[in-house]
């Protein structure tokens, strides 16, 4: 999506062909800043390979399981795909250093989006997570058809059909999960891009974030 001096590219953490997208459009492109979907304490754990250090005072127990739960689905995805998480944010991370251009670091620290996690989350998004991931256990299959995404190839990015399909099963099933893991971070977001193209009027800007974050934040940074 382009508008204005800012490329926002919508990724898969775990897929070849983020990867290769986000290499040819900084290739291309030529910007003079790259912004990308993480804080400082995650790029140090990308970086340096790292697992996240939280600490269960700072974000409650429910965000540490999430935390810890998260990071295992994308690694095994990661192991069946042959990529690992977040190779598109270090191709990102790599071409800036190469290029010498801007980093930015746009995304909300994971402390306060896990602990607003910890203070939202119902008992009923509990068991509704408990009943969909034994569903998707016995009956995977099922589950993806749900998507159309039987036949889906997990090394691409989910076409944006299928991205708004999974986006508001997500809303009306986990609203709470879907206000604090998304909506909330795309403000931050959409807010520090904005912030960035009025600063840096006259240079590119090239955004890597998550597919399931860029509409929404497209929209928002045209209002702002």
């Amino acid at each position: 999506m382009r508008y204005k001096n800012l490329i926002l590219i919508g990724s898969s953490h775990v897929s070849k062909d983020s990867v290769n997208l986000v290499k040819s459009t900084i290739e291309t492109e030529k910007p003079g800043i790259i912004a990308i979907e993480l804080d400082k304490d995650r790029l140090n754990a990308l970086l340096n390979s790292k697992k996240h250090s939280y600490w269960i005072k700072g974000i409650g127990i429910k965000g540490m399981l999430f935390a810890l739960f998260g990071a295992w689905i994308e690694k095994k995805i990661g192991q069946i795909v042959k990529v690992k998480p977040g190779s598109e944010m270090k191709m990102a991370i790599n071409l800036a250093r190469k290029h010498n251009l801007k980093l930015a670091l746009i995304d909300q620290h994971i402390i306060i989006t896990l602990r607003r996690f910890s203070q939202t989350i119902t008992w009923k998004e509990k068991r509704n997570f408990v009943v969909d991931l034994i569903s998707g256990i016995i009956m995977p299959k099922r589950q993806m058809k749900k998507f159309n995404l039987s036949n889906n190839d997990l090394t691409k990015v989910p076409d944006s059909k299928t991205i708004s399909k999974i986006l508001e099963f997500t809303k009306k099933r986990y609203p709470n999960f879907y206000n604090v893991l998304v909506h909330e971070r795309n403000i931050v977001m959409a807010n520090n891009i904005a912030h960035l193209m009025k600063e840096n009027s006259d240079e590119k800007i090239v955004a890597v974030v998550g597919a399931g974050h860029q509409e929404e934040m497209m929209k928002m940074i045209k209002k702002l």
